[in-house]
């Protein structure tokens, strides 16, 4: 099972063939190509659903894993009706038969929400990452829980990452920030 996460620009999937090799049999290996094929269209089809929710944005981290015709949601969001817009879509999806949403709610915080704006200018206001502004939805997502924030989603290159890092560190009142961004093809 992998966890695939909503930001990424393209998903890596697993192409099944590790497990067809494991089997010895034709037969065993075009089933195991089949059953893999069939995640891979789920999989597409729950990162569609999920990037196209009105209320997904930057303060919001979304992410799933599929497993056979079941899918787990995880992720942290800012408003409590995302959590369940994101449930009800997946669970709409052809072929899916099991949902299980673990997608964490964050606390209502004035304190916090006037943090994710301070971080959003602070990150996207310096001339090496505003590009990554210009998306729908901008891939460096800015989650805050009681001050203290993390940086997930995905760069080009170290230096993006580093510098995104060193421009949350800059916001006033954050207790601690976590850099979880990847950077593309590694």
């Amino acid at each position: 099972m992998q966890r695939y996460a909503v930001y990424f620009g393209a998903l890596t999937l697993a192409t099944g063939l590790a497990a067809a090799q494991k089997n010895s049999g034709s037969g065993d290996r075009m089933n195991a190509l089949q059953a893999n094929n069939g995640q891979d269209r789920i999989s597409r089809e729950v990162r569609h659903e999920l990037v196209m929710l009105p209320y997904y944005g930057v303060f919001d981290n979304l992410a799933y894993s599929v497993n056979g015709a079941g899918v787990t949601l995880y992720g942290q969001v800012t408003n409590p009706t995302l959590k369940t817009d994101a449930g009800n879509v997946v669970k709409k999806i052809e072929g899916v038969t099991k949902v299980d949403n673990r997608i964490e709610v964050l606390p209502l915080s004035p304190m916090d929400d006037q943090v994710r704006r301070a971080e959003y200018r602070a990150i996207y206001s310096e001339p090496a990452l505003n590009r990554y502004a210009m998306q729908a939805v901008p891939p460096i997502h800015i989650i805050v829980e009681n001050g203290k924030v993390t940086l997930v989603g995905v760069v080009d290159n170290a230096a993006d990452k580093n510098l995104a890092e060193v421009r949350a560190n800059t916001v006033p009142d954050v207790f601690s920030v976590a850099n979880n961004l990847q950077v593309v093809g590694k």
